[in-house]
């Protein structure tokens, strides 16, 4: 974080303002309700989202990341795949409200339960949405002219950050908690599917550059002493690597879970087939 730069006193102030938030809201709820060991697990996990979005846009990370390339991918994969599916999985926002006065909390919930926003909400989190604009935020932001006007504007550079960590959001908010209507979890496996292969090859072609494709991250990393092309290849494998990982992993969740549902949905088709069986056996033999 820059003495120089608000865009990230705003960035840490609006991070530390959730972390406290969800702390409280998350003691509050706990005294409300009896705690199971899912509420303590997704607690947990929101708590560790939280400490993740502090840790990406404050020292020492946010101060290296505008000098170093791989420190920067390095940011954007721990908001995008630490803290945002972290957060999704806690209810952040949901639980940082209870932190809040009744009369606060009722209003915010009027507003959000009205139709339209409601509308609003299921299209932003469809597969079809999340996929795509998961898609463009990732490769919109890293055509080099994008990537170089977020390095040299602070406030650019502000919403970069913040429409990676929104976008990452709704993505996994839409795996975690959304509906996929009759396609069920296979449509998750898909949506995970298509955006490990994309991710990852925006990761291969920033590692296999032959030359640093970004002006100012090369100037920086010269002057820090650091071999511009190996940063940047670092950066690439930082995207390449860790997220085809974690994208494979939720993709076998998702898969797990699919072939689950399955099964549950032919024990109970076999269920219903055996009582209508049972019944026809019941009036026949009355007859």
């Amino acid at each position: 974080m820059s003495a120089t730069d608000p865009w990230d006193l705003v960035a840490f102030s609006g991070a530390a303002a959730l972390g406290i938030a969800y702390t409280i809201g998350f003691v509050r709820l706990g005294r409300r309700t009896a705690s199971g060991t899912g509420v303590r697990w997704s607690g947990l996990a929101g708590l560790v989202g939280c400490v993740a979005l502090l840790v990406a846009v404050a020292p020492p990370v946010a101060g290296m990341s505008d000098v170093l390339f791989a420190v920067h991918m390095g940011q954007h994969e721990l908001l995008m795949l630490v803290a945002a599916p972290l957060l999704v999985v806690g209810r952040s926002l949901a639980v940082a409200l209870s932190a809040f006065s009744n009369p606060v909390r009722a209003r915010v919930v009027r507003h959000t339960r009205r139709p339209a926003v409601t509308r609003l909400w299921s299209r932003l989190t469809s597969p079809a949405t999340v996929l795509l604009m998961q898609a463009i935020v990732l490769w919109g932001w890293h055509v080099p002219w994008a990537f170089e006007a977020a390095l040299q504007h602070d406030a650019l550079h502000a919403v970069q950050h913040l429409t990676f960590l929104a976008s990452a959001g709704l993505f996994w908010w839409a795996l975690v908690h959304g509906r996929f209507g009759r396609f069920g979890y296979g449509a998750g496996v898909l949506v995970v599917f298509v955006t490990a292969m994309h991710s990852g090859l925006l990761g291969a072609l920033i590692t296999f550059a032959p030359r640093p494709l970004y002006a100012t991250h090369a100037a920086r990393a010269t002057a820090a002493h650091v071999l511009p092309l190996e940063d940047q290849q670092l950066a690439g494998l930082i995207m390449w690597v860790p997220a085809g990982v974690l994208l494979a992993l939720a993709a076998l969740a998702l898969f797990a879970a699919w072939l689950g549902e399955v099964a549950r949905r032919d024990e109970r088709a076999t269920r219903r087939g055996s009582e209508a069986t049972l019944t026809s056996g019941q009036g026949s033999g009355s007859d």
